[in-house]
């Protein structure tokens, strides 16, 4: 009880004194205006664009939700300034009418009323007449003219990203933490985790559904036209979260089959790599795929802990390693394989340090040249 009333009063000081300081602002010559410039600077840093914003829109369902935003912040900003304006004509107003405690009771249960079950089941209303309809349209339901819109298909990992075509003909094609997707028609995402729960989200395109193990979840996403796209995992995953990032491509419908056939071949390679492909075979294969590679080759690699690592076949095509972590760029592969605890700590690939710098410089070189 004791430690429950000093919390108590602890809790009625700081809520007062925040009373007394916006009572000192609004009283203070120059203080509503000083509130109004903090307010709109506030908005304005908040910003209204770049790649991760959902107030710049780019496809239907990220128009929708970007409406039902806007309605929930209009409703917001007028319940907030209703309330402002109560209270700060508490302060203001000279006179207190004398009233009995029946009266007293009677306006007290008018305002929780109105405020408490009117004011909320009113928001809720309105909320869910715009936010049904809007989560209804991303649902892989059937198409008005009977067509069937393009599968993708993406598995959460700690902490990248696996995307697989199962509509791509001949050799299924998988790519890791790059995204791409026909522009200007429904692309329906089917969507689950390896591990912990993860969470779709490119915020331009709309979003965001949740990657359960074990559980398909779906959305469906477009986007208006060609252009580069971010996406971020939306739900806390662990350490490296904040670096579980997507690099999303739309395209042209022609040169996303076009992409697609490209990968359905293995890439081409070089003589001069080969003392490379051994040592990969050697330390990698048993967590990473390449096309091309014999798979009883790449089985009898050293399987670390059942770990499965990003398929490797168009890394050199991709434009980030490490899901966001690194630009892709020369030497860059090499400098991830020699320094990739550092760059992300906790991720799953062990350390190198039983292979010496220049076997990884010259995986990496290879690697690198691994472009359909």
């Amino acid at each position: 009880m004791g430690h429950g009333r000093v919390l108590c009063e602890w809790l009625i000081d700081f809520l007062t004194s925040i009373q007394r300081a916006g009572c000192v602002a609004v009283n203070h010559r120059g203080g509503v205006g000083r509130l109004a410039l903090v307010s709109l600077a506030v908005s304005i840093l908040a910003g209204c664009s770049g790649e991760y914003s959902i107030l710049d829109p780019a496809g239907p369902a990220a128009r929708d939700q970007f409406w039902v935003w806007w309605a929930m912040f209009a409703v917001s900003m007028v319940v907030s300034v209703v309330i402002f304006a109560l209270w700060i004509f508490t302060f203001l107003k000279k006179s207190h009418p004398q009233r009995t405690p029946r009266e007293e009771r009677r306006i007290a249960l008018r305002w929780i009323l109105g405020g408490g079950v009117a004011l909320p089941l009113v928001s809720i209303i309105a909320l869910l007449t715009f936010g049904v309809p809007t989560g209804k349209r991303m649902l892989p339901l059937p198409l008005p003219d009977g067509e069937t819109a393009e599968v993708i298909e993406v598995i959460g990992h700690q902490w990248w990203w696996e995307i697989r075509y199962p509509g791509a003909e001949g050799e299924t094609v998988v790519t890791a933490n790059h995204l791409v997707m026909p522009a200007g028609e429904p692309v329906d995402f089917h969507l689950t985790s390896n591990d912990v729960i993860h969470a779709f989200w490119i915020p331009r395109l709309g979003g965001k559904i949740d990657m359960v193990p074990a559980r398909d979840n779906y959305i469906r996403l477009e986007a208006d036209y060609p252009g580069i796209f971010s996406g971020q995992c939306a739900e806390f995953c662990g350490a490296q979260h904040t670096t579980m990032q997507l690099f999303v491509e739309a395209m042209e419908r022609d040169e996303y089959e076009a992409w697609l056939a490209a990968r359905q071949s293995p890439p081409q390679q070089q003589e001069r790599h080969d003392e490379a492909r051994e040592a990969f075979v050697e330390h990698c294969a048993g967590c990473h795929r390449v096309a091309g590679l014999p798979h009883d080759i790449q089985a009898s690699g050293p399987v670390y802990r059942g770990i499965e690592g990003p398929d490797l076949s168009d890394i050199g095509s991709r434009a980030t390693l490490g899901a966001g972590r690194l630009a892709m760029e020369e030497g860059a592969i090499a400098y991830w394989l020699e320094h990739h605890q550092l760059l992300k700590p906790g991720n799953r690939m062990p350390a190198h340090n039983h292979i010496d710098t220049e076997t990884l410089q010259s995986i990496g070189s290879w690697l690198e040249t691994l472009t359909p």
